[in-house]
């Protein structure tokens, strides 16, 4: 496998200036993209970083570092880089068992998988993950956010337990705790979020509903004293403000990492599918094109960098690139204007974060969460064949009730069991009963009326694979082969239709040819194409059916079968 490094590694950001395509009216259009696109993110930053359960300063330090580091080194021109809701789930889930360090190893290891999977050239591959799986995360990890946020929505004072049953149990047996005053707050500011669209397009909804929730908590509280749970509430260290993080090199330990794998492959794969499903989204809005290998290499280097200044996982965000697009953004610069812009708010109003009230938080979460469910494509989902349908369903079961873990481990055994499921149903290996077949490779050609077709003599038997010849296929052969006697000299394999074989598609050809050559029978190959015979040559097993044997069309291999049968006469 190639993995040359400058063949594989081409940021969008470098290749830009190389072209000398970036003026001052891109920097323009950009800018002001950033700047929306960085206040948008502020929010989103604050409420993920709570619900992973760490701190709002490490939901926005993942902003700024991975922000930057995925705008100038990734593959994609417009992608936004940053927290996301889909990791809330798994990052709140190390952090409970392993605390905050585990996090970061978890996270550094994630990101050297993502940069091993895009230098050995692996990003193509998440594109045929199928659909059905990818909503069921997606809808099971909505589920699970919107039942973490109902604590803060109503205001209620338990200790919620993880797990979605335990949880609404706990929730159900306490409706009593619920804070009418709370929970006005959290409709107040679900209602602005929804409907501020319709009065300005531009300013975000959450950003007003922030605005208004952390206003009308100061005033009620002031005037009325009523009194809301608030960040300050939560992590009253940020009264004094913060400096920005100094590096620091993780500890690593043999046994957390090895407890650590699994939890970090979830992260890495969540990554992977999320960034680049958002980067194939963003290319059919603007007609441009991702570089999927890139993108995989930068997101591995932001979530190697981002952990070791606090931050955790992070990747490409569909909402916050689509914004970026919406509102002028051109280039990698509005990733990196957004992250300036979250900086400087970092820096300098972070004291005035203490005041914003954890149920607007919980709305702007609930908001997320109905924006991440696609329940829509999952109702038309349903519609599909049973194997889908029971894909989508046990990822999203496997989601909401087990472990996000286990649904990853699981949705991608459950891919490859069904990408082998559809290859086979597309592939066979028949024996041409016919008297005569087609002198063509074309299948298309085959089809046609007017196609000169070849008699089959007899004591030649024509045997056709069609499809992949692979280990999913592979034993067919010898299914055939027992229930098909007869009494033919020859037999032509026909493979104009094999595209490729592996490693157990060649010893099954190999344990037939044995048999039928200890049988007596001359097994002769045609419609080899070049990657096949490439195969045959790599196992040693064109020399051992012997070259003269094998043959890229059916004409010569039909003239050498009679030519063997004629030897046999003599």
């Amino acid at each position: 496998m190639d993995v040359n490094l400058s063949g594989v590694f081409k940021p969008k950001f470098f290749s830009l200036f190389k072209k000398g395509g970036y003026d001052s009216k891109t920097f323009a259009s950009d800018l002001a993209a950033g700047v929306i696109v960085g206040i948008i993110a502020l929010p989103l930053a604050i409420a993920f970083g709570i619900a992973s359960g760490v701190s709002p300063q490490q939901g926005l330090i993942t902003a700024i570092v991975a922000g930057f580091l995925v705008s100038v080194f990734g593959g994609s021109r417009f992608l936004i880089g940053g927290p996301t809701g889909a990791f809330i789930v798994i990052v709140s889930g190390i952090v409970a068992q392993y605390g905050i360090q585990g996090l970061v190893l978890a996270t550094i290891m994630a990101g050297i998988m993502l940069v091993a999977m895009g230098v050995c050239r692996m990003g193509a591959i998440f594109r045929f993950i199928p659909y059905p799986i990818v909503v069921g995360f997606t809808s099971g990890i909505a589920l699970t956010i919107f039942s973490t946020q109902m604590k803060d929505f109503f205001g209620m004072d338990i200790d919620v337990p993880s797990g979605f049953i335990p949880q609404w149990i706990a929730y159900f047996s306490n409706l009593g705790s619920v804070n009418i005053a709370e929970t006005l707050m959290s409709v107040a500011c679900l209602l602005i979020i929804i409907f501020w669209g319709k009065i300005n397009k531009k300013i975000p909804g959450s950003l007003m509903a922030l605005v208004f929730g952390t206003a009308a908590s100061v005033l009620l509280s002031k005037f009325a004293g009523i009194e809301f749970a608030t960040i300050g509430s939560k992590f009253p260290e940020l009264a004094a403000g913060l400096p920005m993080p100094k590096p620091v090199a993780p500890h690593f330990d043999y046994e957390t990492v090895k407890g650590l794998v699994s939890p970090a492959f979830t992260i890495a794969i969540l990554c992977a599918v999320e960034s680049l499903l958002a980067a194939m989204v963003a290319d059919g809005v603007t007609g441009k094109r991702h570089d999927s290998n890139t993108e995989l290499i930068g997101q591995g280097i932001a979530n190697i960098v981002t952990p070791m200044f606090g931050g955790i996982p992070a990747t490409g965000a569909l909402a916050r690139t689509m914004a970026s697009i919406n509102n002028g953004g051109k280039s990698p610069v509005t990733g990196i204007v957004h992250a300036i812009v979250l900086l400087l708010i970092y820096l300098f109003l972070m004291p005035y974060a203490v005041y914003i009230p954890l149920s607007c938080l919980a709305a702007i979460l609930v908001i997320v969460a109905y924006n991440m469910s696609e329940w829509r494509t999952f109702k038309y989902l349903l519609k599909a064949d049973r194997a889908d349908v029971a894909v989508l369903l046990i990822t999203f079961f496997l989601t909401v009730v087990v472990d996000l873990t286990v649904a990853i481990e699981v949705g991608v055994l459950l891919a490859v069991v069904l990408f082998v499921k559809r290859v086979m149903e597309t592939s066979s290996i028949e024996v041409l009963d016919d008297d005569h077949i087609a002198a063509t490779e074309n299948d298309e050609k085959a089809q046609m009326d007017d196609t000169e077709h070849l008699d089959i003599p007899q004591g030649i038997e024509v045997y056709e694979i069609s499809g992949p010849f692979f280990f999913g296929l592979a034993s067919r052969l010898e299914e055939l082969e027992e229930g098909h006697r007869s009494n033919a000299r020859v037999r032509i394999i026909r493979m104009r239709k094999v595209s490729f074989m592996d490693s157990t598609g060649i010893r099954n050809l190999r344990s037939f040819y044995q048999r039928t050559e200890k049988r007596g029978i001359r097994v002769i190959l045609s419609g080899v194409n070049p990657q096949v015979m490439s195969t045959l040559h790599k196992f040693g097993l064109d020399a051992e059916i012997g070259t003269e044997y094998i043959h890229p069309h059916i004409i010569p291999a039909l003239a050498k079968a009679n030519e063997y049968l004629n030897s046999l006469n003599k």
